[in-house]
């Protein structure tokens, strides 16, 4: 027999179940706390799951009076995270797992259809959406193509800003979603090229193959990385080395350096 559909509930509903009205959910909607589904017909869907966190939410700020930026941190850190990343005043930027989430709801898919298509267990993937952790490299650029936008857009780095000049060490960073590749971002806001230093902890790697389109620059700084372009051209790759390949072929890449590894990695157009 197969798996029974999930239960969604509208916004009335939702707020009954809450003990709020529907305009203070519609309200924690704007403030980043809760990420509806959408119905074919754009109307909000609340999953069972999205109920029990409005719950939490409502619990919070009667018994707790957090605000809603100490809401997010206290329901990131109850998820098992390390509560999200600031990268400034104000509020928090929304997790990767939970903008996927959101995708996953407006196209009307299950946790389960998504797993399978990609090629992960449902429960890694009910993970992410959670906690934007725990999903390797190349599956989060799977997750990306699957619902045609781009890790990039999806770690917020290509939105609007004004910083013509990025100091070292002033880096905005990628959400650490892969175990052991720190993503700093060298260039801001929507440019021609993706402009990133890759910091890749030893074993750290792709966790197999992915392509898209464009070309890509890989330079490195420090320690050694392994890539492999179209599952048979292997290249060795150490300090001062560099690679020029269309994203087009299937590519993989690891470090195979004893400690950690520095990379310059350049994409045009922003297509990853």
């Amino acid at each position: 027999m197969g798996s029974a559909e999930p239960v969604h509930y509208k916004v009335a509903e939702a707020a009954r179940l809450t003990g709020v009205s529907p305009s203070t959910l519609r309200l924690w909607e704007v403030q980043g706390l809760i990420v509806p589904g959408r119905s074919g017909t754009g109307h909000r869907q609340y999953s069972a799951e999205d109920v029990a966190r409005l719950k939490r939410i409502a619990w919070y700020r009667t018994e707790r009076g957090l605000n809603p930026a100490a809401i997010r941190v206290a329901l990131e850190v109850e998820d098992g995270g390390d509560g999200p990343a600031f990268t400034g005043e104000g509020d928090a930027p929304q997790g990767v797992g939970r903008k996927l989430r959101s995708l996953r709801h407006a196209a009307g898919k299950t946790q389960e259809q998504v797993a399978g298509a990609v090629g992960i267990a449902t429960s890694v993937l009910s993970t992410f959406e959670r906690t934007s952790r725990g999903v390797t490299f190349r599956v989060l650029h799977d997750l990306a193509d699957y619902y045609g936008t781009t890790v990039s857009k999806l770690s917020g780095e290509q939105e609007e800003r004004h910083r013509s000049l990025v100091r070292a060490g002033e880096w905005q960073l990628w959400p650490e979603t892969s175990p052991g590749v720190t993503v700093q971002v060298l260039a801001d806001g929507r440019n021609m090229m993706d402009c990133h230093r890759f910091v890749l902890a030893p074993g750290a790697s792709s966790d197999g193959e992915y392509r898209h389109d464009g070309e890509e620059f890989v330079h490195v700084l420090s320690g050694g990385v392994e890539l492999v372009l179209d599952g048979q051209e292997f290249h060795d790759l150490g300090p001062g080395d560099s690679l020029y390949f269309a994203s087009c072929r299937r590519h993989a890449w690891r470090n195979r350096h004893d400690g950690e590894t520095v990379l310059i990695w350049i994409n045009t157009p922003p297509t990853f």
